[in-house]
């Protein structure tokens, strides 16, 4: 390779400086090393980088071109160092999180915040998963965190686990829904005559599962939490919500908590990760994820398009055909 980085750092400082004069004292180096830095890379690639015409340094077209993308190899190389450093220390060079749906993401911004006050260089990457998705990042490697792992997890994966609480679950309808005509509480024959709001699993390699539907029922399928939230407040089904997640939209009159003879019953919510990562950024999201308080600040999970109109959409039949 002709362009060393050593090259580019000498023609970034003699173009900010403006002399080859002045960039030797900024590099610690004689005037002469610096002249002979830039004749040689100008020799290696056959063209003028500087023109010297006038009393400053001033960089030809050629090497504009060269000093403009070779600043992204020096900062590239400036943050490899850093991340090197921090590696050597302890943390990882990337942390991938994989985060369940029935948490709002953005729950999360404020312990990411909090993460990026440490200056410990490691990348985050958060992805979104559902129901058996969580374990399936784990286990193909996807994720090296999982928030919100639910159920029992794969056979033979040696996870670690940690319980961050546990989630109540209370079936609900759009005021305006017709189900709420029913007599109550609602038995599984009535609740299997209207369409049903799920999640789609979206494991990989893992088989899928489903939670609280009834065989034969009619579903919308949905790919996350809010997008749920946002369809049962339109009223295009019924199903089952977290109780925290319900809580809010009852209270603004735009979801109803109806009594159904066979509640859906909790479910344990989990971080998971592989006890063999031991990662200072990792450890570092264990111990905050386990502090009081997490679970519920997560579960505040908004819809998708919002719905603050005190007018619901006109009532219409949710009775499958």
């Amino acid at each position: 390779m002709k362009i060393s980085l050593d090259a580019l750092q000498v023609l970034d400082v003699i173009d900010r400086k403006g002399s080859f004069a002045a960039a030797a004292a900024e590099l610690n180096r004689v005037p002469s090393a610096v002249t002979y830095a830039v004749q040689q890379l100008e020799q290696d690639l056959d063209v003028l980088v500087f023109d010297r015409s006038g009393h400053r340094a001033r960089l030809t077209a050629a090497g504009h071109e060269l000093l403009s993308e070779g600043r992204h190899l020096l900062r590239a190389a400036n943050d490899l160092e850093c991340r090197i450093h921090q590696v050597a220390k302890g943390w990882e060079t990337e942390l991938r999180i994989a985060v369940d749906t029935i948490f709002g993401v953005d729950k999360l911004f404020y312990l990411l915040e909090q993460f990026y006050q440490q200056q410990s260089g490691t990348r985050i990457r958060i992805l979104t998963e559902v129901l058996a998705g969580g374990w399936d990042a784990l286990a193909s490697e996807r994720a090296d965190l999982v928030i919100g792992a639910s159920g029992d997890p794969p056979s033979g994966g040696g996870f670690a686990t940690v319980q961050l609480g546990r989630i109540q679950f209370v079936f609900v309808a759009a005021p305006f829904h017709p189900i709420n005509q029913e007599p109550q509480p609602l038995t599984e024959a009535t609740i299997l005559r209207y369409r049903a709001i799920s999640v789609a699993d979206s494991s990989r390699n893992l088989l899928p599962r489903t939670v609280g539907l009834i065989s034969g029922q009619d579903v919308l399928t949905l790919p996350s939490m809010s997008a749920k939230v946002a369809a049962h407040i339109a009223g295009l089904g019924v199903g089952f919500l977290p109780s925290t997640t319900a809580a809010r939209e009852v209270a603004g009159g735009r979801l109803t908590i109806l009594p159904v003879e066979i509640a859906k019953p909790g479910g344990d919510v989990l971080i998971a990760w592989r006890p063999n990562r031991t990662g200072k950024a990792l450890r570092w999201f264990l111990d905050r994820l386990q502090q009081p308080g997490v679970l519920d600040r997560l579960l505040e999970v908004q819809p998708e398009s919002p719905s603050g109109s005190s007018n619901p959409p006109a009532a219409r039949s949710m009775k499958s055909k």
